[in-house]
């Protein structure tokens, strides 16, 4: 599943985001989602979400169980 929809992306979360200094080269990072950053309901490029441990960055793929 892909992080473009806010409503599939809430505190909690395990996900896979891109942060800003990987945007070249792809490279994705994990974590959990603290906090959701992007207001609008859909986004291109991702939803900009903040992890636990601090990190922002674009939600790539949402961590399936």
């Amino acid at each position: 599943m892909n992080g473009q929809n806010r409503k599939n992306i809430y505190p909690g979360l395990e996900v896979g985001i891109i942060l800003k200094k990987d945007q070249r080269s792809g490279n994705i990072t994990y974590g959990v989602v603290k906090n959701l950053l992007t207001s609008s309901a859909f986004h291109s490029r991702g939803i900009k979400v903040r992890l636990e441990d601090g990190q922002i960055g674009r939600v790539a793929e949402i961590v399936e169980d």
